[in-house]
């Protein structure tokens, strides 16, 4: 039982600050006050809000403390600035359900060259790590020396990858433990990263909201880069020039996952369609005819180097959530490689969707 006064804040992405002011008893909420910079009409609806919230359990799930609180609002109210969803979201962290950015000590591991099966089992240790708390919500940057084709969890091989144009141009082909669609690799052709966060951080977010919620980061750094970037829903990262890259997640038991981010700078269009099957039905609600043109790489965009990009988008995190400089450990390196050997380098693995 608790009677200490819990307060939580959320600001919306381009809106406003929720503020979530309440006391836990008996594991039910009382003395609830929502507050924060929003505009709500008419007033009245402000006590509908708390009451809605008064006496709910602290465990509810997001989406009951969502459907509560539209049901407790008049018709005819107007919520600008907000919306249930940040409601919740507040209430929440206030309860330590949920947390912020702030709320977690960053750590940042530079690019170091490895094999792709390596990078692919790290995803999976490091996002488990951060779920048992043995170590801090991570950044990491990818780097490798070989050609390969990382496909999404539950796309066929078959389907994706010409094996005669693979095998013409040494391509590996591996399998992730994120789904999305496949990915291209050359060395020094793409900018790859993946985050490994609790899953708290984005407690009560759809996964749509969740993707860009992630990368907002990477959109400050490429506007400082004179990038005008944005997201297209679900997982596109785009320029007025075309695509850039696309972006996956996969959410472990334990409440770690890994938000994984892989974006073009200067690929090979031609060497991709000889190696992916890149289809009519892929690109149909593209308003384009061709995959070549789906891709406009970074170095083209910004006119830097490839690890000039990198330090930029490093330097924009670093500064926006203070992080520090990490590494991966001994254990980590050990746990992934025997992960590689027992897993991900299986062909029961890759071929698990033939």
């Amino acid at each position: 039982m608790s009677t200490a006064r819990a307060h939580g804040e959320y600001k919306v992405p381009g809106g406003k600050l929720v503020v979530a002011d309440l006391t836990v008893v008996g594991h039910h909420l009382t003395d609830v006050s929502v507050n924060g910079d929003f505009f709500l009409e008419p007033d009245e609806a402000l006590a509908d809000l708390n009451g809605a919230l008064t006496g709910v359990h602290e465990d509810t799930a997001p989406s009951e403390l969502v459907a509560r609180l539209e049901a407790a609002l008049p018709q005819d109210a107007v919520m600008f600035g907000f919306d249930a969803r940040a409601v919740a979201t507040a209430v929440r962290r206030a309860l330590g359900r949920a947390t912020g950015w702030a709320d977690h000590e960053w750590e940042v591991v530079p690019a170091t060259v490895r094999p792709t099966l390596e990078n692919l089992a790290l995803d999976e240790v490091l996002a488990r790590e951060v779920g048992a708390g043995h170590r801090p919500p991570t950044l990491r940057f990818w780097d490798w020396d070989e050609p390969a084709v990382v496909i999404g969890s539950f796309q066929s091989v078959g389907n994706e990858v010409d094996p005669e144009g693979a095998r013409r141009h040494g391509v590996q082909v591996v399998r992730r433990v994120s789904g999305g669609g496949a990915m291209f690799m050359e060395a020094g052709n793409c900018i790859t990263y993946s985050l490994y966060l609790p899953q708290t951080l984005v407690d009560g977010m759809s996964y749509a909201e969740s993707y860009p919620f992630l990368d907002a980061w990477v959109m400050q750094g490429f506007a400082e880069l004179g990038v005008e970037a944005f997201y297209v829903p679900l997982n596109d990262i785009a320029t007025p020039q075309g695509k850039i890259g696309g972006a996956a997640q996969k959410r472990f038991a334990n409440g770690g996952m890994v938000h994984h981010v892989t974006m073009s700078y200067d690929i090979d269009a031609e060497k991709m369609t000889e190696v992916l099957r890149i289809g009519k039905e892929k690109i149909s609600d593209k308003g384009i005819r061709s995959a070549k043109k789906r891709v406009d790489p970074l170095r083209r965009q910004t006119g830097m180097a490839r690890e000039d990009v990198m330090a930029a988008l490093t330097r924009t995190f670093t500064d926006r959530y203070g992080a520090r400089l990490g590494k991966v450990t001994d254990s980590e390196l050990a746990a992934a490689r025997d992960l590689v050997e027992h897993k991900f380098g299986t062909d029961e693995w890759t071929h698990r969707v033939p």
